[in-house]
Parts: C-alpha cells; sequence; structure tokens
C-alpha cells in the first residue's frame, strides 16, 4: 500500500491498490461473460440446430450469461461486476464506427445511410447488410448482449445479497 506523506505530517492513501483491484476485476468479469457466451456458441456448434431465429440467439446471448453472473456473485460478491455493462456498450460503439467506415457496394449495402449500415450490420433489419460477411451479430451485437446481461445477473446477485444481510 502506497502511502504520501502530507506537508503536516499525516499519511494519505493514494488509493492505487483499490483501483488496481476493481480494474482488474472489471476485466475479469468481462472475460467471464465472454467466455460463458463462448461456451452457448461453442455448443451451438456442437447441437447445430437448422435456422435458429438471431432473436432466439441475441435472447439466449443475454440469458445465459445472465443465470452465470448471477451464480457466480451469488458465491463471490463483487461490485465491479455490475458495471461491465459499459464495456459492452463501448464495444458496440466502436464496432459501429469501423462500421460506417467499410465501403459500400453491390451486396454490401449500397447507397445505405450510416444508422442503416449500423443496423443492417448489428442486428441485421431488415436485412442483412453484406457488409462484415454478414457476421455483424456475432462479433458485436452478442458478445455486447452477453456483457449486458452479465452485468444484470451480478446487479439481481448484489441486490439480493443487500437485502438479506439488511434483514439480519
Amino acid at each position: 500500500m502506497v502511502k504520501l506523506i502530507s506537508t503536516t505530517g499525516a499519511e494519505i492513501d493514494d488509493g492505487s491498490e483499490k483501483l488496481t483491484r476493481q480494474v482488474f476485476s472489471f476485466f475479469l468479469h468481462c472475460v467471464i461473460a465472454v467466455a460463458v457466451w463462448v461456451g452457448l456458441m461453442v455448443v451451438g456448434y456442437l447441437i447445430n440446430p437448422t435456422s435458429v431465429p438471431q432473436v432466439i440467439v441475441s435472447a439466449l446471448s443475454v440469458l445465459v450469461p445472465l443465470i452465470a453472473g448471477y451464480i457466480i456473485i451469488r458465491i463471490k460478491p463483487n461490485e465491479m461486476a455490475s458495471h461491465i455493462w459499459l464495456a459492452g456498450v463501448i464495444w458496440l460503439l466502436l464496432l459501429s464506427l469501423w462500421i460506417i467506415d467499410l465501403p459500400t457496394g453491390p451486396n454490401a449495402c449500397n447507397a445505405c445511410s450510416p444508422t442503416e449500415k449500423i443496423v443492417r450490420s448489428l442486428f441485421s433489419t431488415p436485412g442483412p447488410s453484406g457488409l462484415m460477411d454478414d457476421n455483424g451479430p456475432f462479433f458485436g451485437t452478442w458478445p455486447a448482449l452477453s456483457l449486458v446481461g452479465y452485468s444484470i445477473g451480478a446487479g439481481l446477485a448484489l441486490r439480493r445479497l443487500r437485502r438479506s444481510s439488511e434483514q439480519d
């Protein structure tokens, strides 16, 4: 623990250890959430169901990490786990900037507006854009949804733990 000495001679804690633990915890929970989603994708690949709608995959990309986040935080409470939704939002924003810069052409969202390029690439609505080989949901939407789902599950678990500790 780093302590600074002020001009009055009192020791001041600069909080660097706490910040380091929070950063490590934040990224650890991000990795766990994405690993749960990757596990879901591997199971889906092994089962190889025919024509599952993207809405179902999106729902599972939220629900499975939500359950995992709830269970993990019930076992080992950690406040940072409920904040990893920010990483999902940042991921979508960065990917959206990249999508806007992608060149268009025949079969690749020709004459699309920037908003249409993003919506069609990340959500395939009303149809895929043709950009990113139509893998926008796989590389962008579903991992981001897993981070949001994990964060929601962690928040629910923390809320329940607080309620039970207040009742005791």
